[in-house]
């Protein structure tokens, strides 16, 4: 009988009675964060690694996420009259008992009745489903079972593997008739006992994570340790523990200069475990429950991780994250790295070379940019896969606005990939793994870069006349309630000169201004004139640029039509809100321009005032800096932060611990003069 079967309510009470929390020593890793109206707290020792969350207002719920597996259980109570505030009395303590791992905490809340309404205990994707659309599948559903004061929920994993258990044991109040009622003070007082069968991870030291270079911050010092492991770099808790390519991509190259060089190998080596045959790079995986049900639909029995390919930018950056690190910190162990072998985690029992597999990403990379560097027309850039609304970091269904073509993947990332792959070849890396074939194809990387920057990315420029830019701004801030006349006034005197944030299917632009020219600034180097243009255009006040108080928003619809503006609003959540990670690229591309030599003093000093006014903004949301993204509201003259996820109106909600909003750690104020 497996382990979950095994733990009854009196033994799930037993290991969760108070003298544990009394008696246990201090875990490697605990914090809290309360963010909006959630009450979040971390912790991770040894084996157990566990998010808890408690959720205030007047829509209750508790939930516990585990990297494990990319696994959680969770508990929703029927709305409540009354919006209603958790109280963590206890912290998470961690809990082992033979195959399960989890945590013990006690809460109390002040509420007059709790309903449950559904648990789901499972892979934390079917958590977000019911949290998103209130579904998930009704194999994994599982009744409460009621003890005295006790509510337990249980279940084996669906192949027979060690599932997941909750326990919520009534401290202060009575169950009646299947309900939480408090007691006489008004409140209910609750143990929350929390468990999974999934594989542990294996956490990465925070002495050997980071070197001395990286900022004090505790916060995302915090969040990173939460989320860094050997196996592979965690995108985001709650929703999101597990492996995302992009993000581990994104994370490791922002946060280089401040990671030590085993943590960047790992990170690197995640990403290329998962290459598809064909080199292309893994958006996300499906493990655990997931996966065994993914397995199941295909015909396949086993828990093998369901690996989705479905986007196309994170395919782009490999390379040139990859020879960053190789042609800099990494230079004097590059070789031995790019031999050293990593076992596949697409095809499993294969293990080959680093750079075998690299060779491989590098190989997709130059078929895929060969049509448009023998004809450089809009057909021909490199679209979203067909079928899909998503192709790359803004993943929500309206992220592009009904584009194809994205801006940053066409304009900054192809042309960077191409001159990785050159840059890598001619530094004589690659020699050990590439072919008599590989090499003619590897010999014309440079002049297909060549093309791409010459030509991509004028065909996603849009010029608008001054007075018409000027007239939609205003139209547009009184439709959001926000200040048009500074704004206006940044516009000039000139036609208003962006690039738009992708292309429709027949070539035309989507008018959104957009935070994606960080790309281009980290990765590219454009010429004065583009920097003067293209910087300026998204660090104007909005609504005429990106600039806020609370911060860079991500996206602007003022110049594009109402029914465009309608789904890129600040509750949108690739639409006119702040994303931590995207003002640390834009910050972090500023500094390496002003590196150039090669720069005007009028374009330097025009850098230097955009840095200056991020950084500003930057250091007026340290509170929030950890955070996946915030929302904002206009008050008393002011930007102020909303979190995400807090209004009715938000199509979802922020993670509390973020991977790539933590690259703060190296991504730090200039400290010229």
């Amino acid at each position: 009988m497996n382990k979950i079967l095994q733990l009854s309510t009196a033994a799930l009470l037993t290991l969760a009675s108070g003298s544990v929390a009394q008696q246990a020593p201090r875990p490697e890793l605990a914090y809290q964060v309360v963010e909006g109206k959630n009450l979040n707290a971390f912790v991770r020792d040894k084996a157990v690694a566990a998010h808890l969350l408690l959720r205030d207002g007047t829509d209750p719920r508790i939930l516990v996420a585990f990297p494990a597996g990319n696994s959680g259980v969770g508990l929703w109570f029927q709305p409540t009259q009354k919006a209603a505030t958790w109280q963590l009395d206890t912290a998470p303590v961690p809990l082992t008992r033979g195959a399960m791992h989890g945590i013990l905490a006690v809460a109390s809340i002040d509420a007059a009745r709790l309903v449950p309404r559904q648990a789901v205990l499972s892979n934390i994707r079917f958590l977000r489903d019911y949290q998103a659309v209130g579904h998930f599948p009704a194999e994994l559903a599982t009744a409460p079972e009621i003890s005295g004061n006790t509510l337990t929920y249980r279940r084996q994993r669906l192949d027979g593997a060690p599932g997941y258990a909750l326990a919520v044991r009534v401290l202060g109040g009575r169950i009646e008739q299947g309900a939480i009622v408090a007691g006489a003070d008004g409140r209910i007082r609750i143990e929350i006992t929390a468990l999974t069968g999934e594989t542990p991870l294996t956490p990465i030291p925070l002495a050997q994570l980071l070197n001395d270079t990286a900022a004090k911050d505790a916060a995302a010092r915090n969040a990173l340790a939460f989320l860094s492991y050997r196996e592979k770099f965690l995108a985001g808790s709650w929703r999101f523990d597990t492996y995302f390519g992009r993000d581990t991509l994104m994370s490791v190259r922002l946060l280089m200069p401040a990671l030590q060089t085993g943590s960047i190998e790992a990170g690197l080596n995640a990403v290329i475990a998962r290459l598809s045959p064909g080199g292309e790079v893994a958006h996300e995986e499906g493990i655990g429950e997931f996966a065994v049900l993914e397995n199941r639909k295909a015909g396949r029995a086993g828990a093998a991780a369901d690996l989705d390919y479905g986007m196309v930018d994170d395919d782009y950056m490999l390379g040139p994250i990859t020879a960053d690190y190789l042609l800099g910190p990494g230079q004097a162990r590059a070789r031995a790295y790019l031999a050293a072998p990593l076992a596949s985690e697409s095809q499993p029992g294969k293990t080959e070379p680093v750079g075998r597999a690299l060779v491989r990403n590098l190989r997709f990379v130059l078929a895929q940019g060969r049509a448009f560097a023998a004809a450089p027309a809009w057909r021909n850039l490199v679209a979203i896969k067909p079928g899909r609304m998503t192709g790359e970091w803004r993943d929500s269904n309206d992220g592009l606005g009904g584009g194809i073509y994205a801006y940053d993947v066409n304009a900054t990332l192809v042309p960077a990939a191409l001159e990785a792959a050159d840059r890598l070849q001619r530094a004589g890396l690659l020699n050990a793994y590439v072919t008599p074939a590989d090499r003619t194809l590897f010999a014309q990387a440079s002049a297909m870069a060549q093309t791409w920057r010459a030509k991509a990315p004028g065909l996603f420029q849009v010029s608008i006349p001054a007075a018409t830019a000027a007239a939609q701004v205003r139209r547009y801030a009184t439709t959001l309630g926000v200040p048009a006349a500074g704004p206006v006034a940044a516009l000039g005197q000139g036609s208003l000169v962006f690039h738009a944030l992708s292309l429709l299917a027949d070539g035309s632009p989507v008018p959104i201004v957009n935070s994606d020219e960080g790309f281009a600034l980290l990765f590219g180097q454009p010429s004065p004139a583009d920097l003067d243009t293209f910087v300026g255009a998204i660090t104007r006040p909005f609504p005429a640029g990106l600039m806020t108080d609370v911060g860079l928003v991500v996206a602007n619809a003022a110049f594009a039509d109402a029914a465009t503006q309608a789904r890129f609003t600040a509750g949108a959540y690739h639409g006119a809100v702040v994303w931590s990670w995207q003002q640390a690229l834009l910050a972090a591309g500023l500094e390496r321009q002003l590196m150039r030599a090669d720069l005007p003093a009028a374009t330097r000093a025009r850098l230097v005032g955009a840095q200056t006014t991020l950084w500003k903004a930057i250091g007026a949301t340290r509170a929030v800096q950890s955070s996946e993204l915030w929302s904002w509201a206009y008050r008393d003259g002011r930007y102020t932060v909303v979190p995400f996820g807090a209004g009715k109106a938000d199509v979802d909600e922020s993670n509390a611990a973020q991977l790539w909003s933590t690259v703060y750690l190296a991504v730090q104020p200039p400290k010229r003069g």
